[in-house]
């Protein structure tokens, strides 16, 4: 059982790194999903890590769209699941969000639909299947 569980918004290049090698494993290997997709507006989102017991553990990230802030990414190698690490990201994720921040959306695949409504997220719209892997789109309210 772990013991201390940390989330940091990233500011160096390692763990950076750490965070592109948790999705990496998380979306490419065990989803499918194409690198090149997985790794689209890099440059322009604020990425965040989360460690158990020191170790990288989980990531996620949000950036700014046309349409509001956008979540993104979230992560948790298989090892860490069920600990309450996605929990920890989505709370430190939305803490880090500008004091503006008035239109909060995600694309949440169908598993994880349960956790993004716990911090008052809401389905909007249809499912739609986004890199062969169902989705909702969740807007926080």
């Amino acid at each position: 059982m772990p013991s201390k569980t940390e989330v940091k918004q990233i500011n160096n290049l390692a763990d950076l790194e750490k965070a592109f090698a948790i999705r990496h494993e998380v979306f490419v290997l065990g989803q499918n999903c194409p690198a090149e997709l997985e790794r689209a507006n890099e440059e322009e989102s604020v990425h965040y890590l989360a460690t158990v017991d020191d170790e990288p553990a989980g990531a996620a990230r949000w950036r700014k769209t046309a349409d509001g802030y956008k979540l993104e990414r979230f992560a948790v190698l298989a090892k860490y699941r069920g600990f309450g690490v996605g929990q920890q990201l989505v709370k430190t994720v939305l803490a880090g969000l500008p004091a503006d921040a008035n239109y909060i959306y995600l694309n949440s695949q169908i598993p994880a639909v349960s956790l993004y409504e716990k911090f008052g997220f809401e389905k909007t719209g249809p499912e739609f299947t986004e890199a062969g892997i169902r989705h909702y789109k969740m807007v926080k309210k």
